[in-house]
């Protein structure tokens, strides 16, 4: 079924009712970004108030030990931080959406995991978890808690601050730069990096993959909390629109794809998803 083109939605109530309309009896892909998790306290990268940044890339985190040291302090950090969020009202709705059958599952631009802890099963984390490290010489996988003791054992004058700047890929900026024993592999003693995707690296081609198979179960695309800057959000919805399905997108300030979306939704995610959710998957 063709959806119709988009139009400007001053009025957001307005949106949504449109919205709901789109995706009345289809089943819904969702594509979240860093502004669904700005509700249980994780910024956004790019939204008003967001914090400066500089991306590690994978090149200077393996050429560069200082480098890598100041950024495992400051994952380190960031991370314990991290595990004290909770998911929020929008996370919540997207696991209510998924056992009502509504939402076949979710392709995440997040590392947090908030997806799981709210109770979504299927979901794709495109750009990696921060909940696993892994080893760059020998590839094995380890949990990130059982590295974060041996940072604590190893670092024991290390602080972790009740308050942290907290980015959106779980770390921080320490205030100083310490001496720090950078973790290593338990196994063959190489290089561990959280497994995440690193800025100007690729997305694996078999993840990717999942996602477009979401995608396929779906007969609507939600892109919610993303400015789809990122070139795979992109590349998911252009090929919604190929399918000419609905796109519909919720996002606080424009997108990189209003004009290719069948509904824009300028609003908070965990309003319009709970709204949505009420809609298709009301609770018992």
């Amino acid at each position: 079924m063709p959806h119709t083109p988009a139009v400007d939605q001053p009025d957001t109530d307005a949106a949504i009712e449109r919205a709901l309309a789109e995706l009345s009896g289809r089943r819904i892909a969702v594509l979240t970004g860093a502004g669904i998790s700005t509700d249980s306290g994780i910024p956004d990268y790019r939204g008003e108030g967001a914090p400066r940044r500089t991306p590690m890339t994978a090149q200077k985190f393996l050429s560069d030990a200082d480098a890598r040291r100041r950024y495992w302090i400051g994952s380190h950090l960031g991370w314990r931080a991290f595990t004290s969020a909770v998911p929020n009202r929008g996370h919540e709705a997207l696991a209510r959406l998924e056992r009502g059958g509504r939402v076949p599952g979710v392709i995440t631009q997040n590392v947090d995991g908030l997806h799981e802890r709210a109770g979504s099963t299927r979901v794709v984390e495109l750009h990696g978890t921060m909940s696993r490290v892994r080893c760059t010489h020998c590839h094995r996988m380890f949990d990130r808690r059982d590295i974060a003791e041996r940072i604590e054992r190893d670092n024991p004058w290390i602080a972790v601050p009740d308050a942290v700047i907290l980015g959106p890929d779980g770390d921080v900026a320490p205030e100083a730069d310490m001496d720090f024993v950078v973790p290593d592999c338990p196994v063959c003693g190489g290089v561990l990096r959280p497994d995440v995707i690193f800025f100007g690296e690729f997305i694996p081609p078999e993840r990717f993959h999942e996602a477009e198979e979401i995608l396929r179960a779906g007969d609507a695309l939600l892109v919610t909390g993303s400015s789809l800057v990122v070139n795979s959000g992109i590349r998911l919805v252009e090929r919604a629109r190929r399918r000419r399905i609905p796109v519909v997108i919720v996002n606080r300030g424009a997108t990189k794809a209003d004009a290719r979306a069948t509904v824009k939704i300028d609003g908070g995610t965990s309003e319009v998803l709970t709204r949505i959710a009420d809609e298709f998957a009301p609770r018992a």
